[in-house]
Parts: C-alpha cells; sequence; structure tokens
C-alpha cells in the first residue's frame, strides 16, 4: 500500500494540476477545497457535490496530517508559544502575538537554518530538511484550533514567515504557501496581511518580485555596512548590501510595494548615533522603513540587548534624518519567544546539540 499524499501540502493550483492529470476536472480540485477550509469536512466520501470516482480517488490519494504540539507556553501578555513536532519526529516552532489590530502567527519554514547569523538562536541547529507547505499550514491552523477552542472571536488574522530558517531558501513550498493563506478557497488571509523575511537572498528577492504578490516583504538588515554585516551574517559575503539594497530597489519597480527593513539592537555594535547615519545612508532612495526590534539575548551568543534610551536615540536619529522608523512591540520575553530558543534547549535535552 503507498503512503497517501497530505491534502495540505496541495495549494488550490497544483491540486488542480494533480487532478487533471489524473483525468479529472480542475473544478473537482475547487470543491474539495471548499469542502476542507470553508466548511471544515475531512471526509472525502461526505463531500456529496463530488462525482464518485472523485471522492473515491481523493479518499486512496490523500490523508490530513497536521503536526502535534510538544509543548505550549502561554505567555503573561497572551503570546502563545508552539513547539510542534513534525511527522517525522523533527522540531519547529511558531508563536501567536496579538495586536490590537488582529492575531499575528509567526510561522518557521525550516528544521534549523543553514544561515548562521551570529546573534540568532534559529542557526544553533544546522539545517535538516525544508518544511513543506502544508508543515507550514500545519502551525496556523494548530493555532486556529487552539483559538477556537477558547471561543475567541478571531482567528488568525496575519501570518508572517520570520521563525525558523530562511524563508526564501524553501522558495518553492512558502509560494504555495501563500496561496494556501490566501486564497479565497482556503484561509482568506488578505496578501497585505501576510509578510515574508529574508535575510537577503539576492536571486530570490528578484525572483520574488517578478511574481507581483500583493504580500509584504521585509529584509533581515540587522548592520549598516559590510563590514559590520559580515560580522554576524554570513550571508553578506555572499550578498553584500550594494546588491541587497539593488534587489530592494527592483523589487519596489516591480511591485510598487515597500520594503521593512528589520534592524536588530545589539549593544555597542550597530546601535550608534554613527550607525544610524550609516544606515540612514544606505537605505536612500529606497521606498523602504525601518523597523527596529528589541534583542532577546541568547546564551550561546555574546551580543546583549541595546538599552532603551540608545535605541529610543537611534530611532529619533532616524527619523531626524527623514526615515520612517518603528520599534517592534515585544511578545512572550517570559516563554522564550525568541525564534529557535525553545526547540534548541528541547533539542539540547535529546542530545542534538553540544
Amino acid at each position: 500500500m503507498r503512503n497517501k499524499l497530505n491534502f495540505y501540502d496541495f495549494s488550490l493550483p497544483k491540486l488542480q494540476i494533480y487532478l487533471s492529470d489524473q483525468g479529472f476536472k480542475k473544478f473537482s480540485a475547487t470543491q474539495a477545497f471548499e469542502w476542507v477550509y470553508q466548511k471544515g469536512e475531512k471526509d472525502f466520501n461526505n463531500m456529496s457535490n463530488l462525482a464518485l470516482k472523485v471522492r473515491e480517488f481523493l479518499n486512496d490519494t490523500f490523508t490530513f496530517q497536521l503536526p502535534t504540539i510538544s509543548q505550549e507556553h502561554i505567555s503573561e501578555d497572551g503570546t502563545i508559544k508552539l513547539l510542534v513536532e513534525l511527522k517525522d519526529g523533527n522540531l519547529v516552532e511558531t508563536v501567536l502575538m496579538r495586536y490590537n489590530y488582529g492575531n499575528v502567527v509567526c510561522v518557521t519554514t525550516q528544521v534549523g537554518c543553514n544561515m548562521g547569523c551570529r546573534f540568532c538562536a534559529s542557526g544553533l541547529l544546522k539545517k535538516k530538511r525544508d518544511l513543506s507547505a502544508g508543515e507550514m499550514l500545519g502551525q496556523v491552523l494548530l493555532i486556529n484550533e487552539i483559538l477556537k477552542n477558547n471561543n475567541e472571536a478571531k482567528l488568525t488574522t496575519h501570518v508572517v514567515l520570520m521563525g525558523i530558517g530562511e524563508p526564501f531558501d524553501n522558495f518553492t513550498n512558502i509560494i504555495d504557501f501563500i496561496d494556501l493563506l490566501n486564497n479565497p478557497k482556503s484561509l482568506e488571509i488578505g496578501a497585505r496581511h501576510i509578510t515574508v523575511s529574508t535575510c537577503g537572498l539576492v536571486p530570490k528577492i528578484k525572483e520574488f518580485a517578478d511574481l507581483k504578490l500583493q504580500v509584504k516583504l521585509a529584509i533581515s538588515l540587522h548592520a549598516p555596512t559590510d563590514e559590520k554585516r559580515n560580522q554576524i551574517m554570513p550571508i553578506n559575503k555572499a550578498y553584500p548590501l550594494k546588491e541587497v539594497i539593488a534587489a530592494v530597489k527592483y523589487y519596489e519597480h516591480k511591485t510598487n510595494k515597500r520594503i521593512t527593513y528589520e534592524y536588530i539592537m545589539l549593544k555597542d555594535f550597530n546601535d550608534s548615533l554613527d550607525d544610524a547615519r550609516d544606515l540612514a545612508r544606505l537605505i536612500k532612495g529606497t521606498n523602504g522603513f525601518v523597523n527596529l526590534i528589541p534583542y532577546n539575548p541568547v546564551d550561546e551568543h555574546a551580543f546583549a540587548r541595546s538599552p532603551r534610551d540608545r535605541t529610543y536615540a537611534f530611532a529619533n536619529a532616524l527619523k531626524k534624518m527623514g526615515v520612517q522608523t518603528t520599534i517592534r512591540k515585544e511578545f512572550g520575553n517570559d516563554i522564550d519567544a525568541a525564534c529557535g530558543q525553545l526547540r534548541a534547549k528541547e533539542e539540547e535535552k535529546r542530545g542534538d546539540i553540544d
């Protein structure tokens, strides 16, 4: 008996192609999506408007495989962090953050990360594999189940691909995942409520721009010069800042959308007024804005958080130079909410990390 496919791995376009290749009509995929995502039906036999042959084929071919919750942590501020176990036993994390405008889920895209950023808990364990579209979607669906069980009025309204891993290193699967989030026949989360973050894979930024999706793009910048960025982000040696900014301009030209520059404030490294001036100079000529991020210290790394007054001085300096700047609200400091911390601790218990 062959292994069944996970229905959640299939975006609607992908399922339409798959069923068409098997000799079925494309609209059967649309009907199945409506049953699963709009009516919550998981038994193909109950999908009464599908032809019997289609139902039999779907029943023989697909299963509904969700990750399982290994740990659930709830912060004093209402943040929920899940340590999620995948079918093969690998662990990933996902976080629900509550803003006044909605419920934001931060999704992991890979098991581990090969980018090796010197300040980040995600890279403590090297990449084992990419997550499938269904495994990413499963994180959102698990959060939605918790919200439903709590009788909350809102489910997930926004999704950010900023968890463990580099999303653009898993490009094909994240595009399918975005379709699953955004498609009116599935979760129907607005494209402008979806954000993809990258540390600067220049060819993929351009490829993403060519798709002209309406989702938002964030660049994990974290340093204003090549000299400093090389010290903390190995990817900069492959794609230095000049190439990243050129790719940003290409993206802006293709999509007419603004970029967010993510900038973690690291004490005595990238948080001086000179750094602010260098940053303003770097991004001049682009239509992006800067999101300053208070650092969640990681035991295995030497960096510390910039003091609050220094972060605000940095922000004010950028604003005086005409750069739109925000300081990210913090969530879940009491539950290891920084990406990768919870997983790293569990893997250390398992003996998978020194």
